[in-house]
């Protein structure tokens, strides 16, 4: 059986969880945003994207060290540079994973 206890903080939870992504919802419906807020919110994903990222590229495990030679970011530059000139998310994610085997296979 589950107790209150339980109860309690799984709404808790619930509440902390969906209460910071209902307020701006709530309170910008309808609102004209400026552009340069619209414009700063654009870049958000980006961002979030390159610092879930970049740890994974150019650090190694354990205790944080910057290593270049590693499979991750011998595979991400020209990964990039795929991305920046054919702007296809389908042929950089085949481009990035091709590259990544091959690194793994060398490296």
């Amino acid at each position: 059986m589950i107790s209150r206890d339980y109860l309690l903080l799984i709404a808790g939870m619930a509440l902390a969880t969906y209460l910071p992504r209902l307020a701006p919802l709530l309170l910008l419906s309808g609102r004209q945003l400026p552009a340069w807020l619209r414009e700063w919110l654009d870049l958000v994903p980006a961002a979030i994207l390159g610092a879930l990222v970049a740890p994974a590229i150019f650090a190694a495990a354990g205790p944080r060290r910057l290593e270049l030679l590693r499979p991750e970011f011998l595979a991400a530059v020209p990964t990039f540079a795929v991305a920046l000139k054919t702007r296809s998310l389908g042929g950089t994610v085949v481009t990035g994973m091709l590259l990544y085997w091959l690194a793994g296979k060398f490296f």
